[in-house]
């Protein structure tokens, strides 16, 4: 399943709890290695890096972790600096914050940052992202979209993304922003790719074999288009309503998994 998925991600719809149980940031941990591994904090995604970089600096610091070291790369300059891709080398994790996915993108894609980062990944090394670093891990990430609406086929724009995993698109702060029908778009669009919602305050924790399990107080969304026997996205206008029929909808709390190969749901504790 290499193609799919080349290593271990934690993938959080955004929202996670930082100051009560935090239990999917444990989850980030204890893939990390424990409280004595180093986890790199990549603020890229947010326009306020030094306070979005001392809150997680604090939450880690609760949770036991005694070396984080918060990496601002605010321009692709930075990005291609040798000094700034050889702080990242060292990390036993990688944590993408929120803020906006492009920027993740466009300004880490394809610089010696994101070759040291690719090349982590591939060794094993997790890679976690919550809410904008959530969108971001997959081959097509959504950047734009209306929440709370009907699946019409202006809901939706997309966008290459860091392709960490592949066939998938994911959506977060899934079920709290009512982002079924920009999802339902997105599947309808090319049945054969995955879309995958995810709720706040919860994950997918992936692993190389190209299977997650799902973590956090909340649920996953999985939706399979390969079932849909009819569809009109294709002759809609912008702003028409989709007509899908047969559609495959899994919805798995915590401790479900899913089989992305097979695509089948794998059942708490079996």
């Amino acid at each position: 399943m290499g193609e799919l998925v080349n290593g271990n991600l934690l993938i959080i719809g955004g929202a996670e709890d930082k100051w009560g149980q935090s239990s999917v940031l444990k989850h980030a941990i204890e893939m990390c290695g424990g409280p004595e591994a180093k986890i790199t904090v990549l603020t890229t995604a947010t326009q306020k890096p030094q306070e979005v970089g001392e809150e997680y600096r604090n939450v880690f610091s609760r949770l036991g972790v005694q070396n984080i070291d918060v990496l601002n790369i605010d321009n692709r300059s930075d990005a291609n600096d040798d000094s700034v891709a050889q702080r990242i080398s060292g990390a036993a994790g990688v944590f993408f914050t929120g803020g906006d996915q492009l920027r993740i993108t466009s300004i880490l894609g394809g610089t010696k940052t994101f070759g040291v980062l690719l090349d982590l990944y591939r060794k094993g090394v997790p890679i976690i992202g919550t809410s904008a670093g959530a969108s971001a891990m997959s081959s097509v990430m959504i950047v734009d979209g209306n929440s709370n609406s009907a699946a019409r086929k202006c809901t939706l724009g997309m966008s290459p993304g860091l392709g960490l995993m592949e066939q998938v698109i994911l959506d977060q702060h899934f079920e709290q922003r009512g982002r079924l029908g920009r999802l339902l778009v997105g599947v309808a669009q090319n049945p054969s790719i995955l879309g995958i919602g995810i709720d706040e305050d919860t994950a997918i924790k992936v692993h190389a074999n190209a299977s997650f399990e799902v973590v956090g107080t909340n649920c996953v969304t999985v939706i399979d288009g390969r079932t849909i026997q009819n569809s009109n996205v294709s002759e809609l206008n912008s702003e028409d309503i989709i007509a899908l029929s047969n559609v495959t909808i899994h919805v798995l709390p915590n401790g479900y998994g899913f089989d992305l190969g097979r695509r089948c749901v794998q059942k708490k504790n079996s």
